[in-house]
């Protein structure tokens, strides 16, 4: 059993786009008699998982309980970022039951489970569990996950290759840290792509692993809160592929902000948003826009080609109807130019 004096804490992990934000509002709205706190860590500069998070706060998990760290990796920001977060969620009144943090898709998890070992944390903290979310569509396409047979073969005849991709490594390092997987999207994939992605998580686990199957972030949250795993002092069974480096790098992945004009049509945008992910490479794309004649602001979420876009709230009186898109993709298919023409039409205007 779990030290009770400390304050337990469940890192939601899991690739662009495989629904960790759309678990957590599920977790705010059924919290079981628990009053939860957030920690939402993203990659680029337009918050936009924690506003969502925000606009559907409730009395056991209040706006104020919901904290943000964007453009920075909270397991390489300790002391200046994670920490002061942790603390400050800490001392509210009241404390929280339970704190969910929901990290960057780039994220690796294992350098932030090390981040517990803080000394001004590890008395007060204890990780009830890793939950990461596995997009049952895209694991099964073998998007996110290597042959690893044929990688082994190849490697055994020329010891000089190498063919890990940055994305087959943080998948891995997801499944290897976690206590349980969700496989989410599982409609999307059919009877026969949930089988298939079933089979390649237990190909990459590092031990046999619960998967559950789960639709639009709807899942008992006794499955997943409260599994004292203590998942600090059990470093040694979640390999990853960074154990023998002092720190990992964000080199690989890159983002950038595009300012889009207002949309006569969301059609226009969404086939922009393919045309980018097919053309440019493109792993995620999320923001939002305005839509002329529309008081409500259109919020808009990517995977690759699939776009998916709603209105989640009236613009603010004092708020522009500025457009923001943020692109993330690997580091060389970032080409800033080219990515603002096809999302915006033009070109970008010279200095």
């Amino acid at each position: 059993m779990s030290d009770l004096s400390k304050l337990p804490v469940t890192v939601i992990t899991g690739f662009l786009g495989s629904g960790k934000t759309t678990l957590i509002r599920h977790l705010m709205q059924n919290p079981q008699g628990k009053r939860l706190a957030v920690v939402v860590n993203e990659f680029g500069d337009v918050g936009v998982d924690g506003e969502i998070l925000k606009s559907c706060a409730i009395p056991d998990c209040p706006a104020e309980n919901i904290m943000e760290l964007a453009n920075g990796c909270i397991c390489c920001t300790v002391a200046d970022d994670f920490i002061p977060t942790i603390e400050a969620l800490m001392a509210l009144e009241p404390r929280p039951d339970h704190i969910l943090i929901e990290t960057s898709g780039l994220a690796l998890p294992k350098p932030l489970l090390k981040a517990f070992d803080w000394p001004d944390i590890r008395s007060k903290i204890t990780v009830d569990g890793v939950i990461a979310l596995a997009d049952a569509e895209a694991v099964a396409a073998g998007r996110f996950a290597p042959n690893v047979a044929a990688v082994d073969a190849q490697r055994a005849a020329d010891d000089s290759l190498d063919h890990e991709t940055p994305l087959s490594e943080v998948f891995e390092d997801q499944i290897s840290c976690a206590d349980i997987i969700l496989l989410t999207k599982p409609d999307l994939a059919g009877p026969e792509g949930v089988a298939k992605a079933r089979a390649i998580i237990a190909a990459e686990a590092p031990r046999p692993l619960p998967v559950v199957e789960v639709a639009e972030g709807a899942v008992d949250v006794r499955v997943i809160l409260g599994l004292e795993a203590a998942a600090e002092d059990d470093m040694d069974a979640r390999p990853s592929h960074h154990d023998s480096a002092d720190d990992h790098e964000h080199d690989d992945f890159d983002s950038i902000v595009v300012a889009i004009p207002e949309q006569s049509d969301p059609a226009d945008l969404v086939a922009r948003i393919e045309k980018l992910a097919n053309e440019r490479n493109i792993l995620r794309v999320k923001g939002y826009a305005a839509v002329t004649g529309k008081p409500m602001r259109l919020l808009v979420q990517a995977v690759g080609a699939r776009v998916r876009h709603q209105f989640d709230r009236p613009w603010k009186a004092d708020e522009s109807r500025q457009g923001r898109l943020v692109v993330i993709a690997e580091h060389d298919d970032i080409d800033a130019a080219a990515i603002h023409e096809i999302l915006t039409g033009a070109p970008v205007a010279a200095e």
